[in-house]
C-alpha cells in the first residue's frame, strides 16, 4: 500500500518540546518506527513534515494524483482551526486517519476540538508514537474490508 504520512507544526521537535506530554523520543526515532512498520507490511510510506499550512495543503493536493492509497495525518495545532486542511482532506477519496500523540480530550479546552477529524475516517489519540503504527494497521484492515465489498 502506498501511504502518505503528514506531520504538522512542531512535530519535528519531538523529544525536545514538552517531553512530559509527547515523550523523549525524537523525530528520527518516529521515522525509524514508521520505516520498520512499513517494511513489515511491505508498504511504500512517504513521511512529510511542515510547519507551514500551505505546504501541507499542497502535499495533500498532490496526493490526489500521485497514486497515494491512504493517508495518515497529525495536523498538530492545525487540527483545532484549519478548515483549509479539513477541506482538502475531504477531496481525497482514500482512507484517512488522524493521529494525535497525546490525548487531546484530556488537554486544554481549545485542543479538545479537531475540525480536521471531520474529513478523516478514523482518529487515534493518546497512544504516543505507537498511534502511527495503529493507524497503519487500521488502514490495512480498511483495505481488507474494501476488497470484500
Amino acid at each position: 500500500m502506498k501511504i502518505l504520512i503528514i506531520n504538522g507544526p512542531n512535530l519535528n521537535f519531538l523529544g525536545i518540546r514538552e517531553t512530559d506530554i509527547y515523550g523523549n523520543k525524537d523525530y528520527q526515532h518516529l521515522l525509524g518506527l514508521i520505516g520498520q512498520k512499513g517494511a513489515e507490511r511491505d508498504d511504500e510510506i512517504e513521511v512529510f513534515q511542515s510547519n507551514h499550512e500551505g505546504a501541507i495543503i499542497d502535499r495533500i493536493q498532490d496526493a490526489y494524483a500521485d497514486g497515494t492509497q491512504a493517508l495518515i495525518i497529525n495536523p498538530g495545532a492545525y487540527s483545532h482551526y484549519s478548515y483549509a486542511i479539513c477541506d482538502v482532506l475531504a477531496i481525497l477519496g482514500i482512507p484517512k486517519v488522524e493521529v494525535h500523540i497525546s490525548n487531546i480530550m484530556e488537554r486544554e479546552p481549545f485542543r479538545q476540538i479537531s475540525v480536521t477529524a471531520a474529513s478523516c475516517d478514523h482518529q487515534i489519540m493518546g497512544q504516543g508514537l505507537m498511534g502511527y503504527m495503529q493507524a497503519i494497521d487500521y488502514l490495512h484492515k480498511a483495505e481488507d474490508v474494501l476488497q470484500w465489498e
